[in-house]
């Protein structure tokens, strides 16, 4: 399936040379997945709602400030290796173009929608991220965007006293009550603002009831619902007590499920893969390849590598946070460590990556998973 039959023409544009203020105030009132930037009437870049929450930068900046680099592709590529290009650039638009010509965009809800049907071959169990972060409902706005940030995700579920989910807060929400009371202060007012708005709790901004899913439930009805009611993501709770969350299924997780592949070597995702430095895709893959071989009776379906990087440096190399995430027919295998530069922190992570893999040795070979789930998401 060609990207093009499933990409839209129709987008948010702004110039280089627009407010920054007016920026945030289209992604309050459309809520876009991302604006497409253009200076001279050229593409330039776009701007995401993520950058919002990251950044500092003030109302009166130009749009051109915060414009980023998005993966480009073309009208003929495959929806599979689109997939990939979103996962690995952090990002849920990417421009399409025809030769040097910006056709239009496709966004991570696109090929969600184009490929709804094959997802009945999974289960939210297979492709969750089990590792959640959660938050309580005292925990003050001021510390949600730190959060968001530090783990580069996007929602926190919301936990009471006795750590029964109780809302789930997103960057979207954080925007919001951000922007709105931010353009409620005047100038000599914002500083004060910031603080008042910085020190709510959770609680006032968070969202309630939350929507839910089992981890037995069929991914096709979790992306259902989450396209129907425009969610990026839903907790995931134990079969047993939907107050206990186990885990969230985000449409990243989705979409980095369309990217496994039946080739000889194992597939390997990498987030933030701009951050490489030393280090190469190859060498990623080969050396999480030899832990794996160490442990043949356990059988990696998919290697998610992500990189962070934090605004510290030492002699300008920035310090690097990386996390290694292996799905395997028994459960998963992780291992996270930091370093000055991608070369450094993927080592720490792969030396403790293979100290938790120890846990997994002697499992049997599970093909039969595999090959249902390989055998349907190749029919896209």
């Amino acid at each position: 399936m060609d990207i093009a039959d499933i990409a839209t023409r129709e987008f948010v544009e702004v110039d280089a040379n627009k407010r920054l203020g007016k920026v945030r105030s289209i992604f309050e009132r459309e809520n876009p997945k991302g604006i497409i930037v253009t200076e001279d009437g050229a593409y330039a870049g776009v701007i995401t709602q993520k950058q919002l929450v990251q950044s500092h930068v003030e109302d009166d900046a130009k749009a051109g400030a915060m414009t980023r680099s998005a993966p480009k592709v073309e009208r003929t590529d495959d929806v599979r290796e689109v997939a990939r290009v979103l996962v690995e650039g952090g990002t849920k638009i990417a421009p399409v173009f025809q030769g040097d010509d910006l056709w239009g965009i496709v966004t991570e809800d696109d090929i969600l929608e184009a490929v709804l049907e094959n997802l009945d071959a999974l289960t939210i169990d297979q492709i969750y991220t089990e590792d959640v972060i959660t938050i309580r409902e005292d925990t003050n706005v001021g510390q949600v965007v730190n959060l968001l940030r530090k783990h580069g995700i996007s929602r926190l579920p919301v936990l009471d006293d006795t750590e029964s989910l109780t809302g789930m807060v997103t960057r979207h929400d954080i925007v919001d009550v951000v922007v709105r009371d931010m353009n409620k202060a005047t100038r000599g007012d914002r500083s004060g603002e910031i603080e008042r708005v910085l020190d709510l709790p959770v609680y006032d901004v968070m969202n309630s009831p939350v929507e839910t899913a089992n981890l037995g439930d069929s991914v096709r009805d979790a992306v259902e619902r989450m396209l129907e009611n425009d969610f990026a993501g839903l907790a995931v709770t134990a079969d047993d007590d939907d107050s206990h969350v186990v885990g969230i299924l985000t449409k990243t997780d989705v979409l980095r499920a369309l990217t496994y592949t039946e080739e000889d070597h194992m597939d390997v995702q990498i987030t933030n893969i701009s951050l490489l430095d030393t280090i190469s895709r190859e060498d990623i893959r080969a050396d999480i390849g030899d832990v794996a071989d160490k442990y043949q009776a356990m059988q990696v379906q998919h290697a998610h590598v992500r990189f962070h990087e934090h605004k510290e440096k030492l002699r300008g190399t920035p310090l690097i946070q990386c996390q290694i995430r292996l799905r395997t027919n028994k459960g998963q295998a992780a291992g996270s460590g930091e370093g000055y530069g991608a070369s450094t922190a993927f080592n720490v992570a792969l030396d403790k990556l293979e100290r938790n893999v120890l846990e997994l040795k002697g499992v049997q070979a599970d093909e039969e998973y595999r090959g249902q789930l390989l055998r349907k998401l190749g029919e896209l």
